[in-house]
């Protein structure tokens, strides 16, 4: 896989690009363009996780060239802040988001933290609507292992990932569905989506040959 610092995620001017990536490809990711970090500290400890198991279990690895990464908002001024939560100057962002969410229909839409999550649950109409502090360590947690026992390959399926991970072990300790685990966090979330990855491995082109 090509490295994320690459000029391929900047602008002439360093700043990180909107967009970068394939919308034909199927697995997205969704990021708040104030923390791009979740590229390198998050995104690829669980790909190499991802990797590692995928080659163990069918001998082949994904293609991650044309990975579709976005920033939800183009603008992180217009991240809403915990006393202005959601701003109407979101409502552009989300509908243009819908619009290419459902012209594509990608198979894995994977956010990092609360502000892309909650972005995410707009987009598609999930109700109740929820502020920052509804989206903690534990419910983002609980989140994503609901979205790999509902994963559905007909479906886009929404995952959450944290933004930001202070420990190996505060991801499992602070999640009770979790606790019978040693796994750190991205060995466990990694090896959970390889599992699905591997279910539906005739579903996906991305193999490398």
């Amino acid at each position: 896989m090509p490295s994320l610092a690459s000029d391929k995620y900047t602008t002439k001017d360093k700043k990180p690009k909107r967009e970068v990536g394939d919308k034909a490809y199927p697995i997205w990711l969704l990021i708040n363009p104030k923390h791009t970090a979740v590229r390198h500290c998050i995104w690829t400890p669980v790909l190499a996780e991802i990797q590692d198991k995928v080659y163990r279990e069918i001998h082949t690895r994904i293609d991650c060239t044309n990975i579709y990464i976005r920033s939800a908002v183009h603008d992180s001024a217009v991240v809403p802040r915990t006393l202005n939560w959601w701003g109407a100057e979101l409502a552009k962002e989300i509908e243009l988001f819908r619009g290419i969410v459902f012209e594509y229909k990608p198979k894995i839409l994977i956010t990092f933290g609360a502000f892309p999550y909650e972005f995410m649950r707009r987009v598609y109409q999930i109700k109740p609507e929820k502020g920052p502090k509804s989206w903690g360590t534990a419910i983002l947690g609980n989140e994503f292992g609901k979205s790999i026992e509902n994963f559905d390959i007909n479906k886009t399926n929404k995952i959450p990932l944290l933004r930001r991970v202070v420990t190996s072990g505060k991801f499992l300790e602070e999640c009770n569905d979790f606790s019978d685990f040693n796994e750190n966090y991205f060995q466990y979330v990694g090896s959970k989506i390889a599992d699905k990855l591997i279910e539906h491995k005739d579903s996906f082109k991305f193999w490398i040959e």
